[in-house]
């Protein structure tokens, strides 16, 4: 059957919304659907009209309208929004109907007196980028009208829109007075840095109690000392995030006079002797909610609840944060990634795909990323860590050469940045695979100095006890690691390392518990549930241990007695192969 033809074009979509809307409805109803049918009745048809465009539909408090020409539509939101202050002028503030704006060009679809497409949704978006009372446009709309009006624009970057794959560069138009009340706003914003930027904003006491603003003040300060830890966050100094101290600030606005793109805020609320801190962490260009918490304690030992509160926050950001940056750079396509989205894209297929295809692409990224910035010391860090991962998961065609390769990636990330905990991190796991447990250690308790807060150094330190022979010191090691990192991609390695430790050391039971809780990961491999099959043999648990090896066979046919030793061995005398090949004959493996 023969296509209908669609009917498309060229035009200028202009999207409005009003903010707040629930609020005022819940405050004045009545009040409020009158000035909205005023204010389209009296303002926004006629001036539509007059600016020859026309109103397409109309979208419960907002309004979706096209215009031949762009600048008469960008003429239209201006006086729109001037004419709004003035029809504000006397109506109290809680009752004020202020809209934003939001103008496009974009191809569309026509159906009827209708029009969709990507480029009505763009409008849509940059609107909720806009200041209540504001206008934002996107790049297209400025470059046809930069010259042609006596309007200031204000550059906000490259916005990553919802639902949009690619980024919109946004521009925000002075509204005069309105843009001087925000004092450095009229400053031109800052370009975000490649790397995560985040502000954490002063906590607000609602306590009503004065001492516990010493408290709040403590926890903000606490938590940037946190984060600046983590060599791959910049960090807003606290001079600058407390200079909001008392405010209650529009986070776009943060993040253009900071140049951040992430907001971490909280509160702290007294009530005899409990306190609740609550703190939630924002896409501040976006206004998107990345991840909140409420913390409820005894206040007592002020300073060690502090401490207790501060590290829950940070090791949850962290991760949180981590996991948001793969997932953008993963989104964007590969021609608009800088060093930084290569790097991320990079991590997500180091974390996330653990196939031999997945690991080489993981590889090629981060190679690249190397070479777009050879003083970037994390990527050599990684881009070892994938070289020993491609020796111990068998996929190395020479795993010597694979091991000089990664201590010489290792080595160069110390020495371009010895403050770096990824890199003392890469560089023990190389020793591990050396079998030098002693540098090992070393070097991921240098990565602990740096940062005490790096799951992956804790789960380092333990495999370097683990495989030194000190199976019981590993054990607390690989549960510091799962406590201060439960959302961490690799949380099926942590598991499974534990119960390796529980393993070695015969306790086949606790093996098999922690075993299973690695099977539960989506990203488990098929030695993890090896491990719980010998386990279970061990246990004579003959039914059980043989379902087991058939689910391990099941995700690997080709599964053997050689399969556990390539993954195994690597790592040295103390790696228990045998005792696990062992198991599995009890389980019903046959070679």
């Amino acid at each position: 059957m023969k296509r209908q033809h669609e009917e498309r074009r060229l035009t200028t979509i202009l999207s409005t919304d009003i903010v707040g809307y629930s609020r005022l409805m819940a405050v004045d109803e009545a009040g409020t659907l009158a000035q909205l049918k005023a204010h389209r009745k009296e303002l926004i048809e006629p001036k539509t009209a007059e600016y020859h465009g026309r109103v397409v539909k109309l979208l419960g408090d907002g309004t979706l309208m096209e215009f031949s020409s762009v600048v008469d539509a960008v003429n239209f939101a201006v006086e729109f929004q001037q004419v709004m202050v003035e029809r504000n002028a006397g109506v109290p503030d809680d009752r004020q109907i202020k809209y934003r704006v939001g103008i496009n060009i974009g191809d569309i679809i026509v159906e009827a007196d209708d029009i969709y497409g990507d480029g009505v949704n763009v409008a849509a978006r940059l609107e909720q980028l806009a200041d209540p009372g504001g206008i934002c446009v996107s790049r297209n709309v400025f470059n046809q009208v930069k010259n042609k009006l006596d309007t200031s624009f204000r550059d906000m970057g490259e916005q990553e829109l919802k639902n949009i794959p690619e980024t919109v560069r946004a521009y925000r138009i002075v509204m005069g007075d309105q843009d001087a009340a925000a004092a450095v706003d009229t400053d031109e914003s800052l370009v975000l840095p490649d790397k995560p930027s985040i502000a954490v904003l002063p906590f607000v006491n609602m306590s009503g109690d004065p001492e516990q603003v010493f408290f709040a003040d403590g926890m903000a300060e606490e938590i940037i000392t946190a984060l600046s830890r983590y060599r791959w966050f910049f960090v807003i100094a606290r001079n600058s995030s407390f200079a909001y101290k008392g405010q209650s600030p529009d986070l776009r606005q943060v993040s253009r006079e900071l140049g951040v793109r992430y907001v971490l805020e909280g509160s702290l609320r007294k009530a005899g002797n409990r306190v609740r801190v609550t703190a939630q962490l924002i896409d501040a260009a976006t206004g998107h909610h990345i991840w909140a918490e409420c913390y409820d304690r005894e206040l007592e030992h002020i300073f060690a609840l502090q401490d207790e509160i501060t590290q829950a926050i940070v090791t949850t950001i962290e991760p949180e944060l981590g996991a948001f940056e793969r997932e953008r750079a993963r989104r964007k396509p590969p021609e608009n990634l800088n060093v930084w989205g290569v790097y991320q894209r990079g991590l997500w297929h180091l974390f996330s795909d653990r196939t031999r295809d997945g690991l080489s692409e993981a590889k090629r990224l981060l190679q690249l990323a190397c070479e777009l910035d050879p003083q970037f010391a994390a990527a050599f860090a990684e881009l070892a860590w994938s070289h020993t991962l491609d020796i111990t998961r068998g996929f190395a065609d020479a795993p010597e050469a694979s091991l000089d390769q990664a201590a010489w990636l290792a080595e160069k990330a110390v020495t371009l940045d010895a403050r770096d905990p990824v890199a003392h991190f890469a560089l023990g796991r190389v020793q591990i695979l050396k079998h030098a447990y002693e540098s090992a250690v070393a070097e991921m308790e240098s990565a602990l100095g740096l940062n005490p807060s790096f799951d992956r150094a804790y789960f380092g330190l333990g495999m370097a006890l683990l495989y030194a022979g000190k199976p019981e010191e590993s054990i607390l090691q690989f549960e510091r690691a799962i406590r201060l990192n439960p959302r961490s991609p690799l949380l099926w390695h942590y598991f499974y390392h534990l119960a390796r430790a529980y393993f070695n050391l015969g306790r086949d039971d606790k093996a098999v518990r922690w075993s299973e809780k690695a099977n539960q990961q989506p990203n488990a491999p098929y030695w993890s549930f090896a491990l719980t099959a010998a386990a279970l043999g061990h246990l004579n648990r003959t039914e059980e241990s043989g379902d087991m090896l058939a689910e391990t066979k099941k995700r690997k046919p080709d599964f053997s007695a050689d399969s556990i030793r390539s993954t195994v061995n690597p790592y040295g005398p103390h790696s228990g192969a045998d005792r696990i090949i062992e198991g599995l004959r009890k389980a019903g493996l046959r070679e």
